[in-house]
This record gives structure tokens, C-alpha cells and sequence, in this order.
């Protein structure tokens, strides 16, 4: 998933993928994760939410929760789409309550100290659908994988 708080590489094809899946709706993000934005600000054009074990922590821009609860009870009626968009541990506390995961595979081995489980391999996780191998811009080649939840 990461090293050191980025991506493992950055591809524009997806940056851009990202940002038309998420504008207009809902994205959860931890403290760091968000501290990797540029200039550290939440994305426009998106309700911005902050989940972090920080009790001082603020953020103009962003609704900011300490906790599953208050989590739930800042997305509780809103009606577009919401995104969980990492970090590790956002990933590991919220993907039981996710019915779908979009993943974009790298063809590439990277050293990362974030990792994501492998859906694969996951209980309750069946792959849905798999793109065709891509050759990004920045020299990488990347296809998008999804997986959605079997009850």
C-alpha cells in the first residue's frame, strides 16, 4: 500500500480514477493519510472525514472523529456514495462494515511498511472483477481489481 506515509508509486491514470470515483461524495481518511494531501489539506469537492486516536487533532475543511460511534454518526444520512481511503489502520477498523473494495494492483514488488489484507485470501471476499493490465504514464504497469462482500 505505502512507505513512509506515500504511495508506493504514484500513477496518474489512477490519481485521476480516484478523483472522479470520490468528487461529490464521502471519503474517510486517517490523520496521516490526510497529512499526505497536498499541503495538508482535505480534497475539495468531497466531504472530507478524519478518523484519528488524536483528541486534539483538528482540520478546517474536515469533519474530524475520534471513534467507530462518532464515525457513524457523521456519515448517518448522508446519501452518496462514502469511500474509505486508508490508511492501514482505517483499512483493517472499517473494511467489516465495506461491501465492496476498488483496488488497483501494481506489476511491480515495492518495500512498504502499510499493507492492505489480501482480499483474496480474506473470508466473505470474492473478486467481482478484473481490468486488463495497464501502462501508466509514470512507466508502471497497474489494472483496477474488485471484490465485494459475500453475507
Amino acid at each position: 500500500m505505502g512507505r513512509d506515509n506515500k504511495l508506493l508509486k504514484r500513477i496518474p491514470e489512477d490519481l485521476k480514477r480516484f478523483s472522479e470515483l470520490t468528487k461529490g461524495n464521502l471519503i474517510i481518511v486517517g490523520r496521516k493519510t490526510l497529512e499526505s494531501f497536498k499541503d495538508k489539506k482535505p480534497l475539495p469537492g468531497r466531504v472530507n472525514v478524519v478518523l484519528t486516536r488524536d483528541l486534539s487533532y483538528t482540520c478546517d475543511g474536515a469533519v474530524v472523529v475520534h471513534d467507530a460511534e462518532a464515525l457513524a454518526k457523521a456519515i448517518e444520512g448522508f446519501e452518496e456514495a462514502v469511500y474509505v481511503c486508508g490508511g492501514e489502520s482505517v483499512y483493517k477498523q472499517l473494511l467489516p462494515h465495506c461491501c465492496k473494495a476498488l483496488i488497483t494492483e501494481i506489476d511491480e514488488a515495492f518495500e512498504a511498511d502499510a499493507h492492505l489484507v489480501p482480499l483474496d485470501q480474506t473470508p466473505g471476499w470474492v473478486k467481482a472483477g478484473e481490468g486488463q493490465w495497464q501502462e501508466s504514464r509514470a512507466g508502471v504497469r497497474f489494472r483496477y481489481v474488485d471484490y465485494e462482500r459475500q453475507n
